[in-house]
């Protein structure tokens, strides 16, 4: 076990149920409800495992801190999973991170206006490395005047539309012209290519993924191969999320990964194959983050009431499962509550259960606080550094 208590401070003045969920050296069942619960345990599983296939492949990992919005789960997966930073979003989540000591961050989406331009130009200032994707010559010009305006240099990736249908260029040809714009343009760096397909992450089956990517590889080889030929081979060639590591691992193409949410796990993610035909959270990847949630209300013997409900899970993934649970169901959500088929009436007034949400990343982003357990006892309280930051 590593000491990954980075903010065990004593939290004086904060009110446990009205400032914050819980404080260090509390017990689980003492915990204010719901709040967002990481078993430390499984966390630091999940971080190790990542590092090891990184050290098996050679990959480097820039860990998706969208995903958690944390500075020390961040600090976690540098120090025990081998990280070379994180990427993130938006400008003020990089912000965020930076200024929390994250020294090596990349904005893996395009960044636009004159205020944004200039917050992101300013970061290096702090001492961070700091990269940013680009799909349009237009805006690498505006990125190089807020560079040179703030007298810091900053690194571009060109962004390709792998399969994604979002952002990226389409073409080798509009990605060398901007590779050529950016290696020309003062204050900017040409660091190589962005090539996320974001779609293919979540495709059920295991051969579904290995089709897409067919076609994401080779468009990035593509494009790799002209960007060569035009005197400006890729450094980075970075992509790769949970549910497709392991094809662009096995890619000679790529080198550099954004996985997220494996650190978390959630049902999405859960519920995917592998190769195998085993589901990426039966032995892959644990559950380690929870909505720890109460039961509230039992008024009939087949319905218990809990918690956590719309404003404390996100649902766009769909609900919440209860972990360790096969004889309860989380069935339907409200703005405050969370109905529970209860068939065998186990459930009372006042039991707790840890939810695993459908969605880690957007559920992450309606909190304030993570509380870090291990042995049913609170070891740690952090702060969701990066909530939302949206601009």
């Amino acid at each position: 076990m590593m000491d990954t208590a980075f903010n065990t401070d004593p939290i004086e003045g904060l009110e446990v149920g009205y400032d914050i969920p819980a404080k260090p050296g509390m017990a689980e069942s003492e915990i204010q409800t719901p709040c967002l619960l990481v078993d430390l345990d499984a966390l630091e599983r999940n971080i190790v495992r990542m590092g090891e296939h990184l050290a098996r492949t050679g990959m480097r990992l820039r860990a998706h801190g969208k995903m958690h919005k944390s500075v020390d789960v961040a600090k976690l997966q540098i120090a025990m999973g081998g990280a070379v930073g994180v990427c993130c979003q938006k400008v003020a989540e990089a912000e965020a991170f930076v200024r929390g000591g994250i020294s090596d961050v990349l904005v893996s989406n395009q960044v636009r206006g004159a205020q944004r331009l200039d917050r992101l130009a300013r970061l290096p200032q702090r001492g961070a490395t700091v990269s940013v994707c680009v799909d349009d010559v237009a805006n690498v010009a505006e990125l190089s005047e807020a560079a040179v305006r703030n007298g810091t240099t900053l690194g571009c990736l060109v962004e390709i539309d792998c399969g994604s249908g979002r952002c990226g260029v389409a073409t080798p040809e509009a990605a060398v012209e901007i590779a050529k714009a950016v290696d020309a343009a003062p204050g900017l760096t040409f660091e190589g290519i962005q090539s996320y397909q974001g779609r293919m992450q979540h495709f059920a089956t295991h051969a579904e993924r290995v089709a897409a990517f067919a076609k994401s590889e080779a468009m990035t080889r593509a494009v790799a191969d002209a960007l060569t030929a035009a005197g400006l081979a890729p450094r980075l060639v970075s992509g790769g999320g949970t549910g497709s590591y392991m094809l662009e691992s096995a890619s000679d193409v790529y080198n550099e990964l954004q996985c997220g949410s494996y650190a978390f796990m959630d049902v999405s993610y859960g519920r995917i194959l592998d190769e195998a035909g085993h589901r990426l959270d039966a032995g892959t990847w644990e559950n380690a983050l929870f909505v720890f949630t109460s039961v509230m209300s039992h008024p009939v013997a087949d319905r218990a009431v809990c918690d956590a409900g719309l404003k404390a899970l996100a649902m766009d993934s769909g609900l919440p499962t209860v972990f360790g649970r096969t004889d309860v169901e989380y069935a339907v959500a409200s703005d405050e509550h969370g109905v529970i088929k209860d068939p065998s009436n186990a459930l009372k007034v006042g039991d707790q259960l840890r939810l695993v949400p459908g969605h880690c990343d957007p559920t992450c982003n309606l909190y304030d606080h993570y509380v870090a357990v291990r042995d049913g006892r609170v070891e740690a309280l952090w702060p969701v550094s990066a909530r939302g930051k949206l601009y």
